[in-house]
């Protein structure tokens, strides 16, 4: 049809990254681009499909995967066969792969349209790996000056109203699933007179792909003093950083080189469980409770928060010192 096509093929991977393939690579085949569009389970592609994938890449194949229901603690009740805390960690391993995890629709629609422009108009060997939600929450409109940001993988969000004091000064980090508990954080910091900015960061894969770049660049030509995109985005800006995401700690820590104060990294390393959102989010610690906690934590350990309000802190946000480590410990305990 020269209108499009719908093709549902169930719980066949296989045979949907077939169809996604030959769809892909038909711009040079039949000399008729078609754009794929294959949504599925996100931990069921790389988990799954790996090798397939890494073909598409290396047949120069053209499109879009979209991994749906993303993130750990996103899909909660499916336990660990369904929830994905590591297919962006993945993606980085297929060179001419672009990842992306978008927290809003905006950002969602310049990824395409500048994907698609990649793709298709200026005919570049890439395609697209896009991570996409499941979860209920306003979009927000696109701040002014954001596209450009978007499609390099951070850009700022929003800035704190008010003045940071003697320092108090947190800048947070967020992606994908878990911005709506980044943007809860900021409450929870603005309440406590901490000073909280707001950083979307839409791709680490690119971050760190265009950082590890430029110092090849610069390796070769030392008097160019070429800085890495983040580096040039942060390199002014004070206070402690904290990053968190729905999935491993490594893909934060991935441009960790170029954030030019304490950083914090904080995911979804360990096996998926089933439980509620809120249950999964403290349990893997990426909840918003979390999130506040960890950049007092950084604050208090440059001698600018004290230990009274941190424990006071603690109490507030019902924080478990002794709590489970998810990464490394065997079935959660609820209580």
């Amino acid at each position: 049809a020269t209108d499009g096509q719908i093709l549902q093929e169930g719980i066949c991977e296989a045979g949907a990254m077939a169809s996604f393939l030959s769809a892909g690579t038909a711009y040079a085949v039949h000399g008729v681009p078609t754009i794929p569009f294959y949504v599925f389970y996100s931990i069921f592609g790389f988990q799954r499909v790996g090798d397939m994938i890494w073909s598409c890449g290396d047949m120069l194949s053209r499109g879009f995967l979209l991994g749906g229901t993303s993130g750990r603690t996103t899909l909660n009740g499916e336990g660990l066969q369904h929830e994905d805390g590591h297919s962006q960690v993945v993606a980085n391993t297929v060179p001419n792969l672009l990842s992306y995890d978008p927290a809003f629709a905006y950002e969602l629609a310049v990824i395409v349209r500048d994907g698609i422009r990649r793709m298709y108009q200026e005919q570049e060997n890439v395609f697209y790996y896009i991570t996409i939600c499941n979860e209920n929450y306003a979009m927000p409109p696109m701040p002014e000056g954001a596209m450009d940001g978007i499609v390099k993988g951070m850009y700022c969000y929003e800035r704190s109203p008010r003045q940071a004091k003697g320092g108090r000064k947190a800048n947070l980090f967020g992606s994908g699933a878990i911005m709506t508990e980044v943007l809860q954080a900021r409450d929870l910091l603005e309440d406590l007179d901490i000073a909280t900015d707001i950083w979307s960061v839409t791709s680490y894969n690119e971050l760190s792909r265009e950082g590890l770049t430029a110092e090849r660049r610069a390796m070769f030509s030392p008097h160019r003093h070429e800085q890495p995109y983040v580096r040039q985005l942060l390199g002014d800006e004070q206070g402690v950083f904290v990053a968190a995401s729905d999935y491993m700690k490594a893909l934060p820590l991935s441009i960790a080189r170029w954030v030019p104060g304490p950083f914090v990294v904080l995911g979804t390393d360990g096996y998926g469980v089933s439980e509620s959102r809120p249950d999964l989010r403290g349990y893997f610690e990426v909840s918003a409770e979390y999130i506040a906690w960890a950049a007092l934590a950084s604050l208090a350990d440059a001698g600018l928060v004290t230990d009274a309000e941190l424990e006071s802190a603690a109490e507030k946000f019902g924080i478990d010192r002794d709590k489970q480590n998810a990464a490394v410990s065997g079935p959660p305990d609820f209580g």
